[in-house]
Order: structure tokens, then C-alpha cells, then sequence
């Protein structure tokens, strides 16, 4: 397969979970390589990321499905605490999600809920995701994917990172993941969905620096990547906890690099959307 088949969604999440967020995806998309966001709908800033987004005709947009460490619609007790907040182990929830058919149940209406509320912003649904990959979840995946079909979903990110491209070794961690990846891979198959090869931004988590990104794309493989960012002019107080340690800044100016840029085309890497998949 030539040079000119490795193909990459350059795409930011978190829109709508703050205004530094949402500025610095808007900057990114006028200004720099970002094709396609992917928002929070009961994130404290929706109404500014909507507001961006009318004036942004060539941002693309999906739903960031939030099931953890956020804040929900419905606010159901049974899966959030007395705000309304999800909580933040990931381990505790996962298996409270599997095992609780109330929790399952409130969480089935809570995802019927976040694609409702895309849906009433008027902006075609693009994909979907879901914050911190809980997607890869197989009962969070099926309720994401089963009730996407009733919202017109036709492209879901699958977070399968190879450890080629990043010089880094295979751990045990990957190979649970790979197993994980597979088990969403078949529930978007099945469902007449597409999704991605290959995915970047889970090592290097608020660490995609311009540094590191240079090192990729040479090394990107043939076939659709998507490279993720999260990107923001700043932290404020509530993503310096949740977000601790993260370049966010850097992220950003990561995106709006003439020199990424030039290398994209250098290196002969087309940047396309999920459509295009």
C-alpha cells in the first residue's frame, strides 16, 4: 500500500467541558490541522462550544459519550452522586455497570439521553466516543452503538494504539487492550458502523507535544489513524485536578504548527473524516 493511503482524522474531545477547551478547539480549527471535535453535551460549557461550532462550518462534530468523571443529564442516583456527577473510578464502575441491572438500566437512559440532546443541537452527528474509552466497556459499547443506529451514528472510535509507531514495547496492558478492541471492533462490525485502524493519544495522554508528534507521523502506518488531542489555552481549577500534569497548551500548539502541518504533507498523509472512512 503507497505513502499516499495513510490517511488520519486529526480530532480534539472534551468540547464543551470548558471555555479554555473550547477556545483553543476553535483556534485549532481555523487556524491549524483540526478537522473534528467531539463534545460534551451536559458539559458546563456546551452552550459556548454550540455557539463556536455555528461559526466553525468545517468543524465536524460527534457525541463524547460521559459515563465517567463528568457530569450527566438525568442526574439518576443510581449512577451518580447527589450533583449529579459520575464518579471517577473506572474499575468500580465498569463492574457496577455489568452487574447492576438498575445501574444498567438508568445508565441505558442516560446514554438514550446525551444522544437526544446531540441530536437537538442540530449538528449531524459525525461519530461518537466515549471520555476516558469507556465505550470499550462491551455493555457501555452495545448501549453507545444500539441506541447510535436510532440517532443516525455511522462511525465509532475504536482506541487500538500500536506500540510501533511510538518506539514503545508491548506490555501486558496492550495486550488486554488489543482484546478489549476486538470485542468493540465486532459490535461496530456487527452494527454496519465504521471505525478507525488505529488510534494515537492514549501513551502520550495530554503529552502530544509538537516534539512527539513529529516522531510519529513518519512512522503512522498504512491505513486510517485517528491522532486524538486535548487541547486548551489553560487549565482551570477543575481540570488541573481531573486533568493533573496535562500540556494542554502544548497540545494546541501542537495543532497549530506550520511544521506539523508541513510534515503531513511531506510525509504524503491525507487527512480525511470519519465519512471518510
Amino acid at each position: 500500500m503507497p505513502h499516499s493511503q495513510r490517511r488520519v482524522i486529526i480530532s480534539a474531545d472534551d468540547f464543551g467541558m470548558s471555555q479554555e477547551v473550547n477556545e483553543a478547539i476553535e483556534q485549532a480549527n481555523r487556524q491549524g490541522i483540526l478537522t473534528t471535535a467531539s463534545l460534551m453535551v451536559a458539559g458546563p460549557a456546551l452552550e459556548d462550544a454550540l455557539r463556536r461550532a455555528r461559526r466553525l462550518p468545517h468543524l465536524r462534530l460527534g457525541l463524547h459519550l460521559v459515563v465517567i468523571e463528568g457530569d450527566s443529564l438525568l442526574k439518576d442516583p443510581h449512577i451518580t452522586d447527589r450533583q449529579g456527577w459520575f464518579g471517577r473510578n473506572q474499575l468500580e464502575l465498569g463492574v457496577s455497570y455489568f452487574f447492576s441491572p438498575s445501574k444498567r438500566a438508568a445508565l441505558k437512559k442516560e446514554i438514550e439521553a446525551q444522544f437526544r440532546a446531540f441530536a437537538a443541537t442540530g449538528h449531524t452527528l459525525d461519530h461518537a466516543n466515549a471520555h476516558k474509552h469507556m465505550h470499550l466497556h462491551p455493555t457501555i459499547g452495545s448501549l453507545l452503538i444500539r441506541t447510535g443506529l436510532d440517532y443516525g451514528l455511522k462511525a465509532v472510535r475504536t482506541p487500538m494504539e500500536p506500540a510501533f509507531p511510538l518506539q514503545a514495547r508491548l506490555s501486558l496492558g496492550d495486550e488486554a487492550l488489543e482484546q478489549w478492541t476486538r470485542v468493540l471492533r465486532h459490535q461496530i462490525k456487527r452494527a454496519g458502523m465504521k471505525t478507525n485502524d488505529y488510534c494515537f493519544g492514549l501513551r502520550w495522554s495530554g503529552h502530544m507535544t509538537p516534539e512527539r508528534v513529529a516522531t510519529l507521523i513518519p512512522r503512522l502506518p498504512q491505513g486510517n489513524s485517528e491522532i486524538y488531542f486535548h487541547p486548551a489555552l489553560k487549565q482551570n481549577e477543575q481540570m488541573a485536578e481531573l486533568m493533573y500534569g496535562y500540556e494542554q497548551e502544548r497540545e494546541l500548539e501542537t495543532l497549530l504548527s506550520p511544521q506539523i502541518r508541513q510534515l503531513l504533507e511531506r510525509e504524503q498523509v491525507a487527512s480525511i473524516g470519519w465519512s471518510d472512512l
